[in-house]
């Protein structure tokens, strides 16, 4: 008996601030690249990638939302359906950081998860490039946060020098697939459908 292949679409979504860099370290994971002009997301964009998590080929959708307010009632139909909710800040600004809880609790009313409290949350402190005087939000900080949110995994990042992106991404695809194994399907490489006047193909007559 052959098992088929589990294929697993794993839909995740960052959030946070205008200008925190949601886009960046999207375009730096999936496409290896990073543009030193800032462009605004007008409503949302996605790219997918497909990565191997634990020896499993997972296709990850990873969708970038705008951080402006007057985009954000566009929430719901982004929202829903996702398997992790990516939270990112710059830590050389606090007000960026400050603003996470309210994204949080905005995912968790817009996406209605069916277990808001086993949810998967990652943080992404983004930006460590910049020189360490600049710098606002401590490891120390962050990391006190995500305690009090059930230990959420948290990296400190730059999209631009490409510094722990592929190992957040990693973590939040393994965290997404946490949900997926409670509703994994399996699906067979090919799919036999008898019908009753199926007529014979003639390639077949050996």
């Amino acid at each position: 008996m052959s098992t088929g292949r589990k294929k697993v679409l794993l839909k995740v979504i960052i959030l946070g601030d205008s200008g925190v860099g949601k886009t960046s370290l999207m375009n730096q994971y999936v496409n290896r690249k990073f543009s030193g002009q800032y462009k605004a997301t007008i409503g949302a964009d996605f790219l997918t990638k497909e990565v191997l998590v634990d020896d499993r080929l997972v296709t990850m959708q990873i969708w970038d939302t705008a951080g402006q307010e007057r985009f954000q009632s566009l929430g719901v139909a982004f929202y829903r359906g996702a398997d992790c909710c990516v939270l990112a800040y710059d830590v050389n600004n606090s007000k960026t950081f400050e603003h996470v809880d309210q994204w949080r609790d905005e995912f968790l009313v817009q996406a209605s998860p069916r277990d808001p409290d086993e949810f998967p949350f990652v943080l992404l402190g983004n930006k460590v490039d910049i020189e360490e005087s600049k710098r606002m939000v401590s490891p120390k900080r962050a990391m006190a946060w995500c305690q009090s949110k059930g230990n959420a995994p948290y990296f400190e990042t730059s999209a631009k020098e490409a510094i722990n992106v592929d190992q957040a991404f990693q973590t939040i695809a393994r965290n997404a697939l946490s949900r997926e194994t409670d509703v994994d399907i399996d699906f067979p490489d090919t799919i036999n459908i008898p019908s009753g006047n199926q007529a014979h193909d003639p390639g077949c007559a050996c």
